[in-house]
């Protein structure tokens, strides 16, 4: 069984703290799956690309009527892959705003859960100085690096679709 000293706000903190650290994890697995479908697109939209500039490459007089539809499909499908990354980045900033608020309720909850146990467990004589500061709640850092990475569509080594 587990520590039985513990109060039960101790155990509650506890609890939020596990909680917290759960959901840093889910979010981080989360942005992982999104920078995955980010690359794959890139990779699919520099794959068009190339077959494009092939067919481009080719004067316009002596490309046959199937190569000019396949140019056609290839700018249409391209255009499409764009626009759909384009709502993966607006996803990826609304979910970033949206954790963030979490973050801030998170931090306003444990501030007020902390400040009890503060009192309870701080002796007569601790002085100011002496009192444990706050941690900050975890949060995972990739959010704005993964933002850039998917901004600038999966780095300059990989593709220069934008």
């Amino acid at each position: 069984m587990a520590e039985t000293t513990m109060m039960p706000e101790e155990i509650e903190l506890e609890m939020a703290k596990i909680q917290r650290l759960r959901e840093v994890l889910v979010r981080r697995e989360s942005e992982l799956r999104f920078m995955m479908d980010d690359i794959q697109l890139c990779k699919d939209i520099m794959n068009l690309k190339q077959e494009l500039q092939t067919l481009v490459a080719i004067p316009e007089k002596e490309k046959t009527k199937m190569e000019k539809q396949r140019e056609d499909e290839l700018i249409q499908k391209i255009h499409r892959l764009v626009q759909k990354r384009d709502f993966l980045v607006d996803d990826a900033e609304v979910e970033r705003l949206r954790e963030k608020e979490e973050d801030r309720e998170m931090a306003e909850f444990l501030r007020t859960k902390l400040k009890p146990i503060d009192k309870a467990t701080q002796s007569p004589t601790s002085s100011p100085a002496e009192k444990k500061a706050e941690p900050p709640p975890s949060k995972p850092t990739i959010a704005k690096a993964g933002l850039a990475i998917i901004k600038d569509c999966c780095g300059a080594t990989q593709c220069n679709i934008m």
